[in-house]
């Protein structure tokens, strides 16, 4: 009688899947992968963003993403993620973890600043210990700014306009000016005929303009551009 033969399972490692799941640029396993939308390759999310701070162009293979805003072409992955995190055990743990090893960090920094110059995520409220629980447009590209009141000739000379306690802010690079004027207003407490203008480099910015366009039109092509961008505020000037 013939006998049946088992087959045989081939099994994989996960060496064996390394290059399909790692960063070109920091060569670990890729955390929150975003892939170039014009050539369809993936990086982690901080490395590909970082990237695009001095580069327009992929750095795999090196086209030009974007003339002036790459950010725009970036796209989460969230299938790719989540299969990264079934092939390597305890990476998502390991991931989580530091994560809020991080905020923790800097919230601590935060807190031991006397003047209150740290950092905040526009939208939430100052009792921001429930924030795991909500999004708050994380899965954007990010942009930190600081929200400066311009005190020259007298703007600020008044009472109404005055500077933030908590003036550095990170916030979703997609936030529009008008949702900054309005930011501001609740946290200044301004009546509803307090008007202000938002400048960047001395030219007042339209409620249109998104933080990422300003960065890359009027901030990172300034000779002396530092990080974060500062966007400063003003009431608003009735040239009529």
């Amino acid at each position: 009688m013939a006998t049946r033969r088992t087959p045989m399972v081939q099994t994989s490692l996960v060496k064996d899947f390394n290059h399909f799941i790692t960063c070109y640029l920091c060569r670990g396993y890729l955390i929150k992968p975003t892939t170039v939308t014009e050539c369809l390759h993936t990086f982690c999310k901080s490395c590909i963003i970082q990237h695009f701070e001095d580069s327009n162009d992929c750095p795999k293979c090196g086209i030009q993403v974007h003339e002036t805003n790459p950010l725009e072409m970036l796209r989460l992955d969230n299938t790719l993620e989540e299969i990264i995190f079934k092939l390597v055990p305890g990476l998502r743990e390991k991931e989580g973890q530091q994560e809020i090893d991080f905020w923790r960090k800097n919230k601590s920094k935060e807190n031991s600043q006397g003047d209150g110059l740290g950092s905040k995520k526009l939208g939430l409220s100052d009792e921001d210990d429930d924030e795991d629980d909500q999004d708050y447009h994380r899965s954007d590209p990010q942009i930190a700014i600081c929200l400066d009141c311009l005190h020259n000739n007298g703007y600020a000379a008044d009472n109404t306009v005055k500077c933030l306690m908590k003036k550095f802010i990170h916030c979703s690079s997609r936030v529009t000016v008008g949702t900054i004027k309005k930011f501001l207003s609740l946290k200044l407490k301004l009546s509803s005929s307090c008007e202000l203008d938002v400048l960047c480099n001395g030219e007042i910015m339209g409620k249109d303009h998104t933080l990422e366009f300003i960065y890359m039109t009027r901030w990172r092509l300034h000779s002396d551009h530092r990080y974060p961008m500062v966007l400063e505020y003003r009431p608003r000037i009735d040239f009529g």
